[in-house]
């Protein structure tokens, strides 16, 4: 398509960059010299810098030596508790919820999650992430962070049973004041915890409201396969095959990890009447030693959309989608034995498109083409360590690092341009938190928000 001046000026034109493009099968490609017009906060326009030459705009990006990627999404992870990084290292599942990050939880205030909330967009941003899928407390911290500091957003306010009702009411009060919020860019999801932490009672009733309210559902399951097993010893069914008797399965649903899933799993995800999709992570199952990661083959043959995710940095300590995207594609050969899977091609399917369809975007974003959301990132190829580029998908997905992307826009809004941030102020995020930390770690009061026992 090529742009008219009767249209007017743009608000936004990249040139002379390459662009990562999706065919009619959604097969992964690059138009070289190419440019991107934006109006209105969407893709115009891909085509070729020549033809942009004298279009006017309000806004122009030369993007020589960079390629254009659709935003990054991390489809699951725990915002603000970058405010714990570092806190509880080297520690098995069990005592690293238990006596630390539960502890250490039962102390926060919305001031912390908001600080917390503000560094990790900083990271994000920084990074090339535009879109992130958060699931935690005080969320209305996190809704005014996201509106502010420009980025996509789907949040849900985290809850227990051990809450009582008015946890699950708080969820679904969240998510109905919040949903389309920010001009659009906020969307919203009921949030249990788990089935471990969450009961049958409450997942029915969750999957109620999803469905009278037309909200999705994100929640924690078949983690790893101990839950699994555990789940199996107790109750007689794995934590997927709870979800399906409690209704939950038949909603749209963001499971994250799903490393515990089994092919007993497999045909009740197949068989789900909503849209079903797993967040992946697999940087943190390394640092917990769990023994498999989350099944992509498997899942992918089922018609389940697999989004890449670092959980949150209390774990994986980052909150790099690059690095999510890398690991999944070694650990997937590793796990399938098979050096043609996943291929760099469809590492880079499942950090856009896959991923988008994850978070319930999968008609706005995920792909740089006309008509969808203008959420793109630029990256700089030019360094020694992504040259020569032989193969550009694999420059991408195996040489390429976060710390490359250039510039970062959503809406067609810049939020980074040349590695600066435009819409957070990190000294001043750092100094408050810093003096914060010493409340917000103490673990003396033996206080803790659950007990993980799976």
């Amino acid at each position: 398509m090529t742009p008219s001046a009767a249209d007017g000026p743009a608000e936004l034109i990249i040139s002379a960059c390459t662009v990562l493009v999706h065919d009619d099968q959604e097969r992964v490609g690059f138009a070289e010299d190419a440019a991107i017009v934006v109006r209105d906060g969407l893709v115009d326009a891909v085509t070729t810098t020549s033809a942009v030459a004298d279009l006017p705009a309000a806004e122009r990006v030369d993007a020589r030596g960079q390629v254009a990627l659709p935003g990054l999404i991390n489809c699951h992870t725990h915002a603000p508790m970058v405010a714990l990084r570092g806190l509880a290292e080297d520690l098995p599942t069990e005592e690293w919820f238990n006596d630390v990050v539960w502890p250490v939880e039962s102390n926060l205030t919305a001031r912390d999650v908001e600080l917390g909330a503000r560094l990790a967009c900083a990271e994000m941003i920084r990074a090339g992430v535009t879109c992130f899928a958060d699931h935690y407390f005080a969320m209305d911290a996190v809704a005014r962070v996201v509106a502010e500091c420009g980025m996509r957003a789907l949040l849900g306010e985290a809850f227990f049973s051990s809450q009582g009702p008015e946890g699950r009411e708080r969820s679904l009060e969240f998510a109905l004041r919040h949903r389309d919020t920010a001009d659009g860019r906020i969307t919203t999801a009921l949030a249990p915890h788990a089935p471990y932490t969450v009961d049958d009672t409450d997942l029915a009733a969750t999957a109620r409201l999803a469905h009278e309210h037309g909200l999705p559902v994100h929640l924690h399951a078949a983690e790893n396969r101990d839950q699994t097993d555990t789940s199996l010893a107790r109750h007689g069914v794995t934590p997927i095959e709870v979800l399906e008797r409690t209704g939950v399965l038949d909603t749209d649903i963001l499971i994250a990890h799903g490393t515990g899933i089994t092919d007993r799993d497999l045909p009740l995800l197949r068989r789900a009447e909503g849209r079903t999709a797993v967040a992946s992570a697999p940087r943190g199952y390394l640092k917990f030693a769990w023994p498999g990661t989350t099944p992509v083959r498997a899942l992918r043959d089922i018609g389940v959309d697999v989004g890449l995710a670092t959980d949150g940095a209390a774990s994986n300590n980052s909150l790099d989608v690059w690095e999510s995207m890398a690991l999944t594609s070694l650990l997937q050969k590793s796990a399938e034995g098979d050096p043609r899977w996943l291929t760099s091609r469809q590492a880079l399917h499942h950090a856009t498109l896959q991923s988008a369809r994850a978070v319930g975007l999968g008609d706005s974003a995920g792909s740089i083409a006309p008509g969808r959301r203008a959420d793109i990132v630029l990256v700089d190829l030019t360094g020694p360590h992504t040259q020569p580029v032989h193969d550009l998908a694999a420059t991408l997905v195996h040489s390429a690092r976060s710390a490359d992307v250039r510039t970062t826009i959503v809406d067609g809004r810049i939020l980074m341009r040349d590695r600066q941030l435009l819409t957070v102020d990190v000294p001043e995020v750092v100094r408050e938190l810093g003096e914060r930390l010493p409340a917000l770690v103490d673990r003396s009061h033996g206080r803790r928000i659950q007990q993980y026992d799976t």
